[in-house]
This record gives C-alpha cells, structure tokens and sequence, in this order.
C-alpha cells in the first residue's frame, strides 16, 4: 500500500510522486518551530488556489449560461472562500493527516478552518503538478458536484439567512429561528443538521459540516419552498 494509502483512497487519486502530498501536508508553522527554511504548503496552495479558482468557474460558466459575470463571481466566492474549503477539508479527512509543529498540534491546529482551507488548496496543486489538469479537474468536480449542483448562481445571494430574513420579515416582523437538531460522528468528521423555524412553524432542514453551513443550507431551503410556493 503507498504511503498515506486510506488517505488516497479517500481522495480517488494515487500519488506517483508522494513527497508532493506530503509537502501538501506540511503546515508551515514545522517550519518556524525548527528555526530554518524547511518547505511547507504555501507555494502548493498559491498554485492550487489558482487552479481551483479557474475549475470552478469554467463549471460556473457552463452550468449557468444566463448568469451575468457578477453573479458568477458570488457563486465562485461561496463555494472556494475559507469555510468552505475548510468544509470539503473536514469531509475527506485532511486534519489527522497534517504535519504541524508541537505548538499547533497543541493549539488545535488540525481543526483549525484556516489550516483545513490552506492544506486543501495545497492538495489541488499537488494533484494538478503530479497529475496534469484532467487529473485534478475530476478531482475538484467530485468534490464539488453537489455544491455546484446547488449553487443556483442566478438567485441565491451570499448570504441566505439574510435573504429569508428579509423575506419573512416582509410578512411580518417574526425573525427567523434555527434550531440545531443533531449532531452526529467523531470530532474530525461531524455532521450537524438544523431546522429553520418562523412564527412556530418549521421551513426546511439543512445539513453541513458545521453548524453555520447546517444554518445556511436550511436557510437557501426554506427559500426555495417558499419561492416554490409563490411565497417568495
């Protein structure tokens, strides 16, 4: 079995040149902590970060022909900002896998959001350099076909709990309420889910990797029903 063998398995891709995902793997504080230029992940995630970035749109560009270049452009900023990198990082495991100093690994660093998005990011360039850009666009479009499926970029805003808000506060002046109805799986993988509830009746349920993304997706669903209701 290679090396990091259930962690390829994981991500559907075999390195041929493992030293690339480790170097993926490498949080730069082990750099800091030894005191010299050791190599780490930045320059894997600047280069993974612009792959990424130019994937992403050309399936924006594809799946939403009406869509203008600003609404592409929000669609692209919620599925690659950091939460939601550190999200898709959670879901394939990366946390247990890092290479982190004796200060970060204290402090937490492998649950980290900004250390989850940074290594993902890292990955694709690692994916990409080893790989070659079809190997890392089936990367990138398995991990995001779901995302992608919901993006809906010519309606959702950014902020879809500040749209059912406005929404319903349109009917009357009743907020919104989430209310966190589980939470299940070990600490590095949880899942929460959440139902959104206005003057006492429940909308819609969402599911995610945090409770804020559970909160999200109950939100965009509960405008959905009601935009499918003529409610909307």
């Amino acid at each position: 079995m290679p090396a990091r063998g259930p962690f390829q398995e994981r991500l559907g891709y075999t390195f041929k040149q493992p030293e690339l995902l480790e170097l993926a793997l490498t949080h730069p504080s082990v750099s800091h902590e030894q005191g010299e230029k050791l190599a780490n992940n930045q320059r894997l995630e600047f280069l993974g970060d612009a792959v990424l970035q130019l994937i992403i749109s050309v399936e924006l560009y594809k799946c939403f022909p009406d869509c203008d270049e600003g609404a592409l452009s929000k669609a692209r900023a919620r599925l690659v900002n950091k939460e939601a990198l550190a999200e898709r990082a959670t879901a394939i495991q990366i946390g247990p896998e890092l290479v982190l100093s004796r200060g970060e690994e204290i402090n937490n660093g492998r649950e980290r959001p900004s250390a989850l998005a940074d290594a993902f990011e890292a990955l694709v360039g690692a994916i990409y350099l080893d790989g070659g850009f079809t190997k890392v666009q089936r990367f990138i479009h398995t991990e995001f076909t779901e995302s992608l499926t919901h993006a809906d970029a010519g309606r959702h805003t950014g902020n879809p709990k500040g749209e059912l808000q406005e929404i319903l506060q349109g009917k009357n002046a009743v907020a919104p309420e989430y209310r966190l109805l589980e939470m299940e799986g070990p600490d590095h993988d949880r899942s929460f889910i959440c139902a959104v509830r206005h003057s006492g009746n429940e909308l819609a349920r969402g599911s995610g990797k945090s409770k804020k993304a559970a909160e999200m997706t109950a939100a965009r669903a509960a405008i959905d029903s009601l935009r499918a209701k003529g409610k909307a």
